[in-house]
Parts: C-alpha cells; sequence; structure tokens
C-alpha cells in the first residue's frame, strides 16, 4: 500500500467510532480506486466522469432522459455493463431529486439525480428546495451546452444552454459547479460529494458540458484519465464537536432543572444520535417532544410525551432544543388567521440550542426562521454533542437531585401511558365514522404492517399516526418534505425502497391526493422497477390546507364559508387513483369509502407486496383531517 494511502487507512480507522454513514465505500478501506478499471475503456470524457461516479460508490442515478446527458448516459451503461450505479428512469425531474431525497433519509448516504439542462433544472427547482430546507445530501448531475458555440446545433442547444447554469439554483444549493475541463472533473465530484455530505448536509450541483462528455479524450489529458484519485483523500470528513465548557453549563443547568424538557427535530438523522437521546431523556428522565423532521425518539419511549406540547411546556423551567430550526414557532401559540402568536413557556425559563444551524444560511427566503433568544447556542453537530453531554452529567446521584429525577421520571411514565391509551381508545371509537376518520386509518394501517420490519417512508396523516404506531427504531419513519413543496411523497417512498430494495423491509408511503397528482409519473418508476411498495392514499379530495384557510378566513371576516371551498376540492370528478395506478403498472384497490372496507382491503395490499413482489396502490376516501 502507498504511504498516502496507508495514512488514509489509519485516519479511517481512527474514525469509525463516529463515522458517517455517508461515506464512499472507498473511504472505508482505503484501496487504490477499482484496479479491474481498465483506464483503456476510457475513451471519451463521460467515460471519466463515469468512473469517478462510480469511485464514489454512487449506487443509483435517477434521471429524466434528455440529450445534454446522453454521453454520459451512455458511458453508465455501457462502458462497464452490470456495474453501478443503476439508471432509475423518471418521467419528470421533480421525481428524480426527490427520489434522491428519501434515499439520502433511508440510508444516511447520497444517490444521484441526473438533471437535463435549463428545463430540467426548473422542473426539479421545487425538489431542490425541499432537500435543501430538509437538510439532506444529493449529488445532482446537471448537463448544459455545448458551451463551445461551435458545436452547438441552432436553436435547440442555444436555448437550453445558460450562463451560469447554477444561477437557477445557487441560493438553494450548498455549491454548484460546471468544471471546464477533464483535469477539472475529479476536483469538482469528489469536491460536491464531501460538501454535500459534510454537516449541515445539504444539496450539491455539478453541471457537465456536453462538449466535455461527447469528445473523445485527447493525448494531453491521458494521464488524467489513467489513474483516478482515491477519494478516500478527498471526502472523509469529521463535524465539529461543541465546546467542553458550553457542554459543563448545559449539564449543570439540567441537573438543577425542576422541569427540563428537549425539543428535537433532525437529531434522528444520525443512529447514533438517535441512541444518544434515547439515553439521555431516560437516565435523566426528561420528557421529549419530537418535532418529526426525522423520527428522534421511539414513540414508545416513556419519556416520550409529543403530542401534548402545550401542557409539557407551561411548566418547563429548562427547555433544550436539539436541532430545531424553529424555535419561536415550537415555543408559541400560533393563531393562524390573525397572524398572531403567544409565548408557550413562562418568563424566566433557560433556553438552550444545540445545532448547526448558523452554518447553513441564505437569504433567498427565510428558512433558518425567527431568531429565538437563547442563554446559550452550542454550534455542534448533536451526534457528538449529546454524548459529551452524557459523559458531563454522570447519573443521578443518591441526593436530592436523585430523588427529584425518580419522582420526574414515574410522573412523565404515566402521562406517556395515559396519551397512548387515551389515543388509543379514541382510535378505536372512530373506527365506525363516515368518511373514515384519519386515527382510525392510522390504526388500521398499524393493525397491518405493526409485526412487519417496516419503515414509514411519507405522510403521517398530520401527526395521528405517531398516536397509534409503535416507532420503536432509527429511520422507521423518514419525516415530511422539509419545504413544503407539493410532489414530494411518491418519489421519497421510491428512493425509500431502493435503499431497502434486498434487506426485506417493508416500505409504506402515505400518500396525499394532492401532492400526487403533481408527480404522478412516479408510479410508473415504482413499477417500472419493481419496487413492491405499500402505498395508501390519504384522499380527502381536496387541497385541504387551503381549503382550510379559505374556512377561516370567511369566518374572520363573517362571509360565506359554503363558498370557500371554490378551488379548492379535488372533485366533479372525483380522481380514481386506483385506475390511475393500474394505469401506471402499479396493482389498484378502491376506492376505499367504507369503514368495514378498510381491514380487508390493506390486508390484500399487503399481499400482494409480500407475495407478488409489486407495488400497490390502496385508495381510502378519509376525512380532511
Amino acid at each position: 500500500m502507498e504511504p498516502q494511502h496507508l495514512a488514509a487507512a489509519e485516519t479511517s480507522a481512527a474514525l469509525a467510532g463516529g463515522a458517517s454513514p455517508a461515506t464512499p465505500a472507498a473511504a472505508a478501506t482505503s484501496q487504490t480506486v477499482k484496479p479491474e478499471w481498465d483506464a483503456k475503456s476510457r475513451v471519451y470524457g463521460s467515460d471519466l466522469m463515469a468512473d469517478l461516479i462510480r469511485a464514489l460508490d454512487i449506487p443509483y442515478v435517477a434521471m429524466n432522459p434528455g440529450a445534454s446527458l446522453r454521453g454520459l448516459h451512455d458511458s453508465l451503461v455501457n462502458q462497464r455493463p452490470g456495474q453501478p450505479p443503476e439508471i432509475i428512469e423518471c418521467t419528470h425531474e421533480e421525481i428524480s431529486v426527490a427520489i434522491a431525497h428519501g434515499y439520502a433519509k433511508a440510508c444516511g448516504k447520497p444517490m444521484a439525480a441526473g438533471i437535463h439542462n435549463v428545463v430540467g433544472l426548473q422542473h426539479a427547482s421545487m425538489a431542490i428546495f425541499n432537500a435543501w430546507c430538509d437538510r439532506v445530501p444529493i449529488l445532482m448531475l446537471g448537463g448544459t451546452g455545448p458551451m463551445d458555440i461551435g458545436k452547438r446545433r441552432p436553436w435547440i442547444d442555444w436555448i437550453h444552454t445558460a450562463l451560469v447554469q447554477g444561477n437557477l439554483i445557487r441560493d438553494f444549493v450548498k455549491w454548484d459547479d460546471q468544471p471546464a475541463s477533464l483535469a477539472s472533473l475529479a476536483d469538482s465530484l469528489f469536491r460536491a460529494y464531501r460538501l454535500a455530505v459534510e454537516e449541515p448536509a445539504g444539496p450539491v450541483y455539478v453541471c457537465l458540458d456536453a462538449g466535455l462528455q461527447e469528445d473523445p479524450i485527447a493525448e494531453s489529458d491521458a494521464a488524467v484519465a489513467a489513474d483516478l484519485p482515491d477519494p478516500a483523500l478527498y471526502v472523509r470528513t469529521s463535524s465539529p464537536a461543541p465546546d467542553p465548557a458550553a457542554v459543563r453549563v448545559l449539564a449543570d443547568a439540567i441537573r438543577t432543572a425542576q422541569w427540563p424538557v428537549i425539543i428535537t427535530d433532525h437529531t434522528g438523522r444520525h443512529d447514533d444520535a438517535f441512541r444518544s437521546l434515547c439515553e439521555l431523556a431516560e437516565r435523566w428522565a426528561i420528557p421529549v417532544l419530537d418535532r418529526g423532521g426525522r423520527l428522534n425518539l421511539p414513540t414508545t419511549h416513556p419519556m416520550n410525551l409529543t403530542g401534548d406540547e402545550r401542557a409539557v411546556l407551561e411548566r418547563a423551567d429548562v427547555v433544550v432544543a436539539l436541532d430545531v430550526r424553529d424555535l419561536f414557532g415550537t415555543l408559541s401559540a400560533i393563531d393562524r388567521t390573525r397572524r398572531t402568536t403567544r409565548p408557550l413557556i413562562a418568563p424566566g425559563t433557560r433556553v438552550f440550542t444545540i445545532s448547526l444551524q448558523d452554518y447553513i444560511v441564505r437569504s433567498l427566503t427565510a428558512d433558518y426562521q425567527r431568531l429565538y433568544p437563547a442563554e446559550l447556542a452550542l454550534l455542534a453537530d448533536t451526534k457528538h454533542a449529546l454524548p459529551a453531554l452524557l459523559a458531563a452529567l454522570g447519573q443521578p446521584g443518591e441526593d436530592a437531585v436523585g430523588a427529584r429525577v425518580v419522582a420526574r421520571r414515574t410522573e412523565v411514565s404515566a402521562w406517556h401511558r395515559r396519551l397512548r391509551e387515551q389515543w388509543l381508545a379514541e382510535a378505536r371509537r372512530v373506527r365506525t365514522d363516515r368518511p373514515i376518520a384519519t386515527l382510525a386509518l392510522a390504526l388500521a394501517l398499524w393493525e397491518t404492517v405493526g409485526d412487519r420490519n417496516f419503515v414509514l417512508a411519507n405522510g403521517d396523516l398530520h401527526g395521528e399516526v405517531q398516536k397509534v404506531f409503535e416507532f420503536t427504531k432509527p429511520r422507521q419513519y423518514l419525516g415530511e418534505s422539509g419545504g413544503g413543496g407539493l410532489g414530494y411523497g411518491i418519489g421519497a417512498a421510491i428512493g425509500a425502497a431502493l435503499a431497502h430494495r434486498d434487506n426485506g423491509t417493508l416500505v409504506v408511503n402515505i400518500q396525499s391526493d394532492g401532492d400526487l397528482l403533481f408527480t404522478s409519473g412516479g408510479l410508473w418508476t415504482m413499477a417500472h422497477h419493481r419496487l413492491p411498495v405499500l402505498n395508501v392514499m390519504f384522499n380527502n379530495r381536496s387541497y385541504y390546507n387551503s381549503e382550510e384557510h379559505q374556512m377561516n378566513m370567511a369566518r374572520h371576516r363573517g362571509r360565506d364559508v359554503k363558498r370557500a371551498v371554490t378551488g379548492t376540492r379535488i372533485e366533479d370528478p372525483a380522481v380514481d387513483f386506483a385506475k390511475l395506478a393500474e394505469s401506471m403498472g402499479v396493482v389498484g384497490i378502491g376506492p376505499v369509502e367504507e369503514p368495514e372496507q378498510l381491514a380487508p382491503a390493506l390486508r390484500e395490499a399487503l399481499r400482494v407486496v409480500e407475495e407478488d413482489r409489486r407495488p400497490v396502490l390502496v385508495d381510502v376516501v378519509s376525512q380532511p383531517r
């Protein structure tokens, strides 16, 4: 082994305990890059591009075919047949990026999304914004040009060439680049990968000149194409740990608090942080409120009081916010119609934050949210900060502090059990309601899949799922879109299915009706790639968020509430989602409109997924909320 690779191996071993799962395979082994990849097969610029992408251990490229990527497409499928990355064919670039979004959340590493030129980038922009707001690593590969005007076809190559293409999305990606030579490719692609996975993670965009893809490799570039650099030496990084003095201050605040509360949002993006939070909450009997950006704490954890936020926060004397972007909104009661707020915590409550939020701020949109006053803001990755906090706190003793912890544990555990029992009783009470109640739908789905190894890739029925589902392990629920953009769900479910393709995990997608109408072509991709996903439609036949706003506005102004549904209902005609699914190769069941039809329909859908290994969609017509 060469000295540089030996050094990389030693570094890999030293970091093994805290390494991100988003590290290329080469970084874990630090071998020279694929010696069996004969450099003689690198004839065109796109051949070198493809091998650099392979060196980064990218498993899939989701893309809608386009001429600006025809060179790279050929190299991916013909240069080394049968080797990754596999192309996942999509009908829209928004779906391509959403697939990569869901994949990254499901397994903690990035895949790629191919984006065709200016037009494809504009299609993809909503999904890119979702991924940016959700802090998810995606390697986006665009095509443009040729930049050499002598090689442009009249009309089409001109209107589809931008200067510079990345300007379209620069305000909501971590980085973009447009390498101008073959010698620039490794630096560009490796830097893109590194920046995508470094915390805070996010999407990156590398635009590849069509001329650079399609031209033969010149003799002057032969040396560049002959030997690929080892990505382990370029992409492996470690995220920041907290200031030890600040950790001691926070530990002292928790130790002396009567009623400390933890609020968490994206902490579960790391499996180790998920486990550390479980231990911290249990050891020090701290009630936890999970905002749901990821699954951060088991719904069965005795310290989980999510769902009773107001009563929990009103008692708090110390609040610790972990990876919470909208702390102001979390700590406020909101009147959505009047656009007013009032605080939920008492004056004098000590507030502490731990996040990397300040490291990734743009000015285009205020996704960073309103600044909230905190006694101390620790800039650190929670996967490092939580173990440090546990070490600083130690174990509760047999003194007054320990007695307070014991008493609090008893109270919070009983509170947790009471909430779960109330929700379960309510779900059983409404299971005969017509239209089908959302809580009854959640219970029926839990009773269908609860004994399986499953992951909920998308949808939570406005929080009703968490009331009856027993989520117990990291990444069992993947959270929402991040940016609130419609069209996310079906792509995210496909991405999760790719992440779990070979491990037997059941992938479930609770799919909103309006969301699917934006990107229904994802059903075809799911069928084409034979991904056995259980899709359950949350079909309230309305863009209900808008409908609810309109009803509230009409009431506030003393106007006709009945007219508020104009422009928001998805009816006359109602969409037959089962037939839509069937038309694209997905098994369709429904519409299910009667409560007694629900359980048999879900059981049949599960049978199709498990025995026939086909995707299925169950169209459930339900109440609005």
